[in-house]
This record gives structure tokens, sequence and C-alpha cells, in this order.
């Protein structure tokens, strides 16, 4: 399966347009749907909020490009002074590739991204739009890759790796497993060693595909295997809000850690999970954005409303949790007929 990029993105708009020197400046890059659009504005505030003395420049590849989704991030843009290009992506060529509830088409746009900058910039920093930020980035403007294609952190514990490498037939991976939402990327590397189409051809193989549950993060497991560098959990800590509703106590301690990442289908700017301790760090960076006025959204599919229903019964919040409960149930039905 190949990509043509050149027809795949379809607009592309540039807010400020820095021309500062290259060599100092970190590229950061997201790849969004509609659902996102608000974690990742929020998610590039609290970089600059917390790197106020370092070089940026955004890059949000989308599917979804409505008029208050420009004028959110022309104002950020205006507000930090810092370069930020939005890019229109026809998804079509991917429609074909599996997808599950919580892993969507966009998913795939980081396979976008690589071939997009290669011979424009050596390196890019992808992070998922669900990553707050709580640190300094300044490290990462200096790690050499030598003879590696990517820097990642590792996702949970060997536990879980050990059941990766049963799963994805892979004995080497109960070494290691990485999650993909932190991939800093050295493109030439990635290019030579013909990453992107090797992961969409395993995707596109029927036969192959069905054990792919993490969808591209195993397949990036499999190819990148002992060609990548470990970095400290500290830059992709993985939290999810749903713990809440399995713990008594839900309380990680997050302090030392630079880059926050909700992982799981409630999210922190989801309005029935904003007043979790462990939401705090997106909301402070919320309200210390221009964002801050925007409203956080309210559950709408059927997934949402049961999650909604989940939290608000167990802040004993019965009448509203009960009332989420009864549209989820209304949704299903509808959904079934």
């Amino acid at each position: 399966m190949y990509l043509d990029v050149n027809h795949i993105i379809t607009k592309k708009i540039t807010f400020y347009n820095n021309n500062s020197n290259n060599d100092n400046q970190l590229n950061i890059a997201y790849g969004i749907d509609k659902n996102f659009s608000l974690g990742c504005a929020v998610s590039l505030s609290s970089i600059l909020i917390f790197n106020p003395n370092l070089n940026f420049s955004f890059h949000i590849f989308t599917n979804h490009l409505p008029e208050d989704f420009e004028k959110n991030f022309k104002l950020l843009s205006e507000e930090y002074k810092t370069n930020i290009t939005l890019y229109l992506v026809n998804d079509l060529s991917l429609s074909k590739l599996p997808t599950t509830k919580n892993w969507t088409i966009a998913t795939y746009f980081r396979f976008i991204i690589a071939d997009y900058f290669y011979q424009k910039i050596d390196k890019i920093l992808y992070l998922d739009a669900d990553i707050i930020c709580n640190g300094s980035l300044e490290e990462l403007f200096e790690l050499q890759f030598d003879n590696n294609i990517a820097y990642v952190v590792k996702d949970k514990d060997s536990i879980w790796w050990k059941k990766c490498a049963f799963r994805l037939d892979e004995n080497r991976l109960s070494n290691a497993y990485f999650n993909a939402g932190f991939l800093l990327i050295d493109l030439n590397k990635w290019y030579e060693n013909n990453i992107n189409s090797q992961a969409l051809e395993l995707l596109s193989d029927n036969n192959k595909s069905p054990k792919f549950t993490h969808l591209d993060q195993d397949v990036l497991n499999l190819l990148l295997l002992e060609k990548v560098k470990y970095l400290d959990n500290k830059y992709n800590r993985q939290v999810s809000i749903n713990y809440e509703l399995k713990y008594k106590i839900y309380s990680p301690d997050l302090e030392q850690t630079i880059l926050i990442h909700y992982i799981g289908p409630t999210k922190p700017w989801h309005n029935w999970a904003k007043d979790y301790k462990c939401s705090q760090y997106f909301v402070n960076a919320k309200e210390q954005s221009p964002l801050k006025s925007i409203p956080f959204l309210s559950a709408i599919t059927a997934n949402q409303m049961r999650y909604c229903s989940k939290h608000k019964i167990h802040q004993k919040k019965y009448f509203s949790g009960i009332i989420c409960n009864i549209i989820y149930c209304l949704k299903k039905l509808t959904k079934h007929k």
C-alpha cells in the first residue's frame, strides 16, 4: 500500500510563520479527528506554557477542519508567537485499514506525517493529542539517534510485554513493548527502512491484521524491534481516568512527569471527568491558555453516555448518572434495530 501525500493533503493553513533557525527548533506533529481537537489545542498550549524559552513548530493533521477549529489555533499562534500549521487530510486511501471503537482512522495519520516531512526536516516528535506537558522538553532537542530509528517510551510493565510477545508471536517483545503515543522519529532512517510501506502492508493483510489489537502500535513494535532507544517513562506516563472507577483511591504521582498521557475512552476534556485530581494537569493548562472559555465536552455517543453514567454515579450524582444510563440504553436499542 502506498500513500501519495501530495494528494492526501488537500489544504494547508499556516499561522504566524516565524522563520527562525530550524537547527534550534523542534517540530511537533499531531494526527487527530474531530473528537480530539480540544485535547490537541490544550496539549499544544501546555508545551508552550512549560517551555517559554524553547522554539517549536507545530503541525496538526486532521480530517475535520471547521471554522472554529482554525480560529482556535490562530488564536494560540498569536498568543504564543509560535508556528502552527494545519493540514486537511483526505483519509479515503486509509479507509480499508482496521479501526476499533477507540482507535479511529486518525491513528494512521502518523504515517502521512512521516512521509510528508521526509527530506524537509531530519526529525519530528509525534504526540498523541491526549498528552499534556508538565515540564521541560529541552532534552529532546539534543538527543542523538546513532543507528536507531526512533526514541520511544516503554508501555506498562514486563507482564504486559510478555502478553504482547505471545499475541504477536515475537519473543523479543517480552524484553520491551513501547507505546506509540510518543515517537521522536529520525525521518531519514524511517524512510531508509521502509517503515511506512511495511506497516501499511501488514495492516492491510487480512490474515495478519486480526492479531493487531493495538493496530499500528503493534505493527510499529514489530518493525522497529531493536531499532529504538528508550526514554524514561516521565516522557509518556500513562494515566487512565477510568481507574477512578476501579480503585478506591486513584492518585498517581505525576509531579515529576514531563508528558502525561490520558489513555482510554474517558478524557480530561469530558465534562464528567474534569474534577478528578489526575485531570487537573489538563484543566490547569486549559485555564492558563486563551482557550479557557471553551466548554468541556458533553457525552454524545452511546459509549460516552455509558462512561458518563458510571462516573456520575461514582461521584454520587445519582440522578444525572441514571439519566445518562437511560440515554445510553436508548442509543444501544436504536443502533440494533
